[in-house]
């Protein structure tokens, strides 16, 4: 018969990128230096956020800074 054979439909869980970025993460993220994350941050060109003494960028905004 002219069936198509369908595999299973099993949802596995993906393994997702943090949606916070420490200053390391995202200059590897962004392929740039951590001196380069530091003046884009110092210049306003990608926003901060100061969670518990530490520097976080949030992956949506690395992700639309990429995107300019």
């Amino acid at each position: 018969p002219n069936q198509s054979i369908r595999a299973n439909a099993r949802v596995l869980p993906s393994v997702e990128a943090p949606a916070a970025l420490s200053i390391p993460q995202t200059a590897a993220y962004l392929c740039v230096s951590k001196a380069s994350v530091w003046r884009l941050l110092r210049e306003g060109r990608l926003p901060k956020a100061r969670i518990g003494g530490r520097t976080l960028i949030r992956r949506v905004d690395a992700d639309a800074f990429l995107a300019k």
